[in-house]
């Protein structure tokens, strides 16, 4: 009887670690710039993010086990977001990941995820190497996936618009210092040389630069008739202000920050007319993009998203990470990785329909088509054609090749 005893304790004691082990959270990380000028992007994102795991939490969570974000702050830096990684993976035992703002704090940070073998979705970072850099055949299996419009499709994007739609061909270029600004100059340029057409001006400046009154007037005298953007920060709405003082009438035409509060809110009526890709506009044009809206003013408060893209972005990755995660059923990460890469339902979010957003050799689940060109009206972001309001009514990702089952 005492063997038996013992032999029920035994089992007694593998099922309540059995259970236990069950209970356990999954646990996801989830970094950005919660402080510092890119905050406003990264606040967003996060809250996008939260959005998406309370919604699935209420429902029972998954694989019967709640979800919970362990959130890092990189403060847009890339030691520090190199850092925040490392103890999310090592310290805090997280499955997989979800943010990324910055370009710079991405290409440091996304090795770590590679070399742990747990995915990471970046949903805000558009670097054009931040999807490429693992790849076949560089390594067998790519841990890393994106969820955000790619410089290759920006540049492209306002280029267009400044040469096709605009008529402009002396265009100057005016960037930021950082990976980010650079990657973008050098792709403008090349989408212009496609054209047979040369900036007539390239300005470079640091992040918290106060005067481009110079650079401007350089950009003047050489005749530009349009002004192309590539930076994060509030220098921006130091060109538009500098421009208006200038009493100078050109266009400003740029990468998505030109959405952000802190270009509008600091360039105020100058910001009026800028032109910048954008995969979300805030416009209940939907039901699935007026439940969100409605939700995450309901749980944040406000009028406005401050970066309606990254909350748009960060909900979406996280749904895409749940239903990689739901099919795997498990939270190992090369499971994970499989699934994402050929996800066999539909995933629904508020950008569009993903169905399927990835494959083994495509990790971009954000395509041209998708991509809309917004106007700053108003203090706010609205579409700047009709053509892209109706647009953005029935978008869809182009279609992918799945691998065979």
């Amino acid at each position: 009887m005492k063997k038996i005893s013992a032999v029920m304790s035994g089992i007694a004691l593998c099922f309540c670690a059995q259970a236990a082990s069950a209970a356990e959270p999954i646990r996801i990380a989830v970094t950005g710039p919660y402080s510092g000028p890119s905050s406003p992007m990264g606040q967003s994102m996060l809250a996008g993010v939260r959005l998406a795991i309370s919604e699935m939490n209420l429902g029972g969570g998954l694989l019967g086990r709640q979800l919970v974000l362990v959130e890092k702050d990189d403060k847009g830096d890339p030691a520090t977001g190199k850092q925040v990684v490392e103890e999310a993976i090592r310290q805090d035992k997280v499955v997989a990941g979800l943010g990324f703002i910055n370009t710079g704090v991405a290409l440091a940070s996304l090795k770590t995820y590679q070399e742990a073998h747990l995915p990471v979705i970046v949903n805000v970072a558009t670097g054009s190497t931040v999807a490429r850099q693992f790849l076949p055949p560089t390594v067998q299996d790519s841990y890393v996936f994106r969820n955000s419009a790619s410089d290759d499709i920006q540049a492209a994007m306002i280029v267009r618009e400044a040469v096709k739609r605009g008529r402009y061909s002396k265009l100057a270029i005016f960037h930021d210092s950082t990976p980010y600004g650079e990657q973008g100059r050098d792709q403008l340029t090349r989408e212009l040389a496609a054209l047979e057409l040369k900036p007539v001006a390239v300005e470079s400046f640091a992040p918290g630069t106060k005067d481009l009154a110079a650079n401007l007037q350089r950009a003047r005298e050489a005749g530009a008739e349009a002004i192309l953007t590539y930076a994060i920060g509030p220098e921006l709405a130091v060109i538009a202000n500098s421009r208006a003082k200038m009493g100078w009438k050109v266009p400003m035409i740029g990468s998505w920050p030109l959405s952000l509060p802190n270009f509008i809110g600091a360039a105020g009526k100058n910001a009026e007319g800028a032109r910048m890709p954008q995969t979300f506009v805030e416009a209940p044009n939907n039901y699935r993009r007026t439940s969100f809206i409605s939700a995450y003013h309901n749980a944040n408060g406000g009028k406005r998203i401050p970066s309606a893209v990254s909350a748009a972005q960060g909900y979406d990755s996280a749904l895409l990470l749940m239903a990689a995660i739901n099919q795997a059923g498990s939270a190992e990460g090369p499971k994970i990785r499989a699934a994402l890469e050929n996800l066999q339902k539909p995933v629904y979010g508020v950008i569009t329909t993903y169905s399927p957003p990835f494959t083994k050799d495509d990790h971009e689940a954000i395509s041209d088509n998708m991509v809309l060109m917004g106007e700053v009206k108003q203090g706010q972001v609205g579409f700047a054609h009709p053509d892209d309001e109706k647009r953005s009514l029935l978008i869809y990702r182009k279609p992918k090749t799945q691998p065979a089952n």
